[in-house]
């Protein structure tokens, strides 16, 4: 099966700081992958990477047959970037809402790479984003302004513009970030569902049982460039986590699930 995202030999660097040194990895359709790591050890430096918004300072990544080294994200085609925004959908950590506009137009920017440039939205557009909209629990919501919006409700809509965008991979900084422990779990399955065949996950997450639960893979960054990547259930573990995070952790079971809390 061919990979979605490959990296070969990938070294990415911030202000000095080693995030990842010769990372060989690859994801595959149907697969969802769990980024862990410590605050500043470089998560969102490396997703943002992956995403090809970023270059590396060495090696080569690979995202949907598009290979590109240490010179290529700042220089990349028009027609490349159509092509990438079509194919990877990247949920920031932060949203910025500079004008006015409301619930639905923005879940509506999901849609523009997939149109021309006069193209205005259809109304198959609309009802792909009024669909997103349900999915978040936002129906309600659709003429209110973003601006009106709580952190939650807010999140909850940036998830809404990227279903909207039907991408095969879905990169994610920290999706559950504001939301309530219902929505937590909701927005969750509604990933799973969307990456059970030809789309792919690679998310960043803090709660090592809900990567666990929800990621049947997961990369650690322990900084200095040191890396450690495979299922999660061979590598998430509360030896690994102690390492990763610098304080000891037990592992609970219940039932199928595991969850790790602080000694």
């Amino acid at each position: 099966m061919t990979a979605l995202i490959s990296t070969r030999d990938l070294s990415v660097r911030i202000g000095g700081h080693e995030v990842c040194r010769a990372l060989n990895w690859q994801v595959h359709p149907g697969e969802r992958w769990a980024i862990l790591g410590k605050n500043g050890v470089g998560k969102s430096t490396l997703l943002t990477t992956l995403a090809g918004l970023r270059a590396p300072q060495d090696g080569h990544l690979t995202i949907c047959g598009e290979t590109f080294g240490m010179s290529s994200a700042p220089s990349f085609s028009v027609a490349l970037q159509r092509s990438l925004a079509q194919q990877r959908g990247y949920l920031a950590q932060h949203h910025s809402d500079p004008f006015p506009s409301t619930v639905m137009e923005t879940a509506l920017i999901g849609r523009h790479p997939h149109l021309g440039r006069w193209d205005w939205e259809s109304e198959t557009d609309r009802q792909i984003a009024r669909a997103a909209l349900a999915e978040v629990d936002l129906a309600e919501l659709v003429e209110r302004e973003v601006q009106t919006l709580s952190g939650g409700e807010r999140q909850r809509l940036a998830v809404a513009q990227l279903l909207t965008q039907q991408p095969q991979i879905f990169l994610l900084d920290e999706p559950l970030t504001h939301l309530d422990l219902s929505h937590q779990v909701a927005v969750m399955e509604l990933f799973r569902q969307r990456t059970q065949s030809n789309a792919a996950m690679v998310a960043v997450l803090h709660d090592p049982g809900f990567a666990v639960r929800y990621c049947e893979h997961a990369l650690l960054l322990f900084g200095a460039g040191e890396w450690l990547a495979g299922p999660g259930h061979e590598i998430i573990t509360a030896a690994n986590l102690s390492r990763l995070y610098g304080h000891p952790l037990r592992e609970i079971e219940s039932g199928s699930d595991r969850w790790f809390i602080p000694c």
